[in-house]
């Protein structure tokens, strides 16, 4: 799996590091980064793109 955050429509909301932190988390920015491979965490990657507001989290 790859996964991937379109920073430009990211609001920085969190979701995504409190559902998969292992994966992602807010940088400095105040946006969400990839910091990390998806392996062993894809569950949790597909919730946290589920779970994504603005839907800016793409997984292939």
């Amino acid at each position: 799996m790859k996964v991937e955050i379109d920073r430009d429509g990211c609001i920085g909301c969190g979701v995504c590091a409190d559902i998969c932190p292992d994966v992602f988390k807010l940088a400095e920015d105040g946006l969400s980064e990839v910091v990390s491979s998806p392996d062993g965490h894809e569950d949790a990657v597909e919730d946290a793109a589920d779970s994504c507001p603005v839907e800016v989290i793409h997984t292939t």
